[in-house]
C-alpha cells in the first residue's frame, strides 16, 4: 500500500534556496514544486523533505496572458 504523499496538491510550501512555491504534483517518489521566483522544479521526494516546511500563505493569483483572437475570414462566395 502506498503511502499518502508528504504534501497534497497545491499546497504551499517554503524551501531554503527556492523560497516560496506551490506543489504541482506529488508521490512517493517525486515532488514538483512551482516556485514564485525560479519556476518549476521537480525533486526526489525523499531528499528534499527535509529542506520543506508547510507555509500559511494564500496561493498567488496565477497571472492569465491575454489571448488574441485571429480574425474571422471572410467567407467565400461561390458564383
Amino acid at each position: 500500500m502506498a503511502n499518502k504523499p508528504p504534501f497534497a496538491q497545491g499546497a504551499q510550501v517554503e524551501h531554503g534556496k527556492f523560497g516560496l512555491g506551490s506543489v504541482i504534483s506529488a508521490n512517493d517518489d517525486y515532488i514538483v514544486i512551482k516556485f514564485d521566483d525560479h519556476g518549476e522544479k521537480k525533486f526526489v521526494t525523499s531528499i528534499v523533505l527535509p529542506a520543506l516546511k508547510k507555509s500559511d500563505r494564500q496561493p498567488p493569483v496565477e497571472k492569465r496572458r491575454a489571448s488574441r483572437k485571429k480574425a474571422a475570414a471572410p467567407a467565400a462566395t461561390g458564383a
